[in-house]
């Protein structure tokens, strides 16, 4: 089941505003957020159009968590973070979802309040290429 007005079933325009897709996973999709004010920060969606993890089955629940899990491990190898914080939002976008949003020690917002978007720091198209294949390196 797929939604015309969301980013994670439509991808295109949609998606470019924010985040581009990196590979497929077990259950979900995996897409590196372009503000990298996070170095590493991706997010996980399901591969269906569902808002709530009480809407899949015990099963596909295990594997969007383990899909999650193997991105972090990926993240920690990659990039080094001190912690790396999930977050489960979609008051707007009702997409099953689940950002893996590094933290770093020296950086803005450690210990502080989260931002789900500071605008702060793009990247290059190499750049971005380059933070990519570190994270499939690693998953």
């Amino acid at each position: 089941m797929k939604d015309e007005n969301c980013a994670y079933c439509m991808h295109g325009e949609l998606l470019d505003k924010f985040g581009i897709y990196i590979c497929d996973l077990k259950v979900s999709k995996l897409y590196l957020f372009k503000e990298q004010s996070k170095p590493g920060r991706c997010i996980v969606a399901y591969n269906d159009h569902v808002s709530e993890m009480v809407d899949i089955s015990a099963e596909e629940r295990h594997a969007f968590i383990d899909d999650v899990n193997d991105v972090a491990k990926a993240v920690h190898a990659a990039f080094s973070p001190n912690k790396v914080n999930y977050g489960a939002y979609g008051d707007t976008g009702c997409h099953l979802h689940m950002h893996i949003v590094p933290k770093y020690k020296d950086q803005d917002e450690w210990g502080g309040i989260f931002q789900m978007n500071p605008a702060k720091r793009y990247l290059t198209e190499v750049e971005y290429q380059e933070m990519i294949e570190k994270i499939k390196e690693n998953l």
